[in-house]
């Protein structure tokens, strides 16, 4: 099952689900395909979408699916690298209104560049990104929360 997130951004990002909905109909998708599009208003008798699920059901789906494609937003990127999931990210835009600003793209090449998900942007072949999503293996992500805390309570302490 492909598991495709657009976040809840009060935006739309309907150029990626017509992206999805070709490959679907030119047959490099056989897989079922759920969406949680948030505001993204987008019919197809190809995807089962919902416009907001519980955090219980994303995760669920996280957790069911063999491939996650979500915007660039990093509450989805790292919910999915936390669970080892092949990720495929695209950038929401500011030239075409599905974002206030570019800095998706900033996150998406950090990540990408890491080895932690495949890119999908606007130069890149949606038909070859998933072709290499088959053998993709994201590096584990390894959070630097504890690394933090630990250092600010010590910096606390010390004050």
């Amino acid at each position: 099952m492909i598991f495709v997130a657009l976040g809840t951004q009060d935006k739309s990002f309907t150029r990626l689900l017509e992206t999805i909905e070709r490959q679907i109909e030119m047959g490099n998708i056989k897989d079922k395909v759920i969406v949680q599009a948030g505001y993204t208003k987008f019919i197809s008798d190809k995807m089962e979408i919902f416009d907001y699920i519980s955090m219980s059901e994303f995760e669920k789906n996280i957790d069911k699916c063999d491939l996650f494609i979500t915007h660039g937003g990093v509450g989805n990127i790292l919910t999915a690298l936390q669970k080892g999931k092949k990720i495929i990210a695209a950038p929401r835009l500011a030239k075409y209104k599905e974002h206030t600003n570019d800095h998706q793209i900033q996150i998406v090449n950090s990540m990408a560049e890491g080895g932690y998900l495949l890119k999908f942007d606007e130069q890149a072949n949606m038909a070859e990104v998933l072709e290499k999503a088959k053998t993709f293996k994201p590096k584990k992500w390894h959070s630097n929360t504890d690394k933090f805390n630990h250092a600010l309570l010590e910096y606390i302490k010390g004050n």
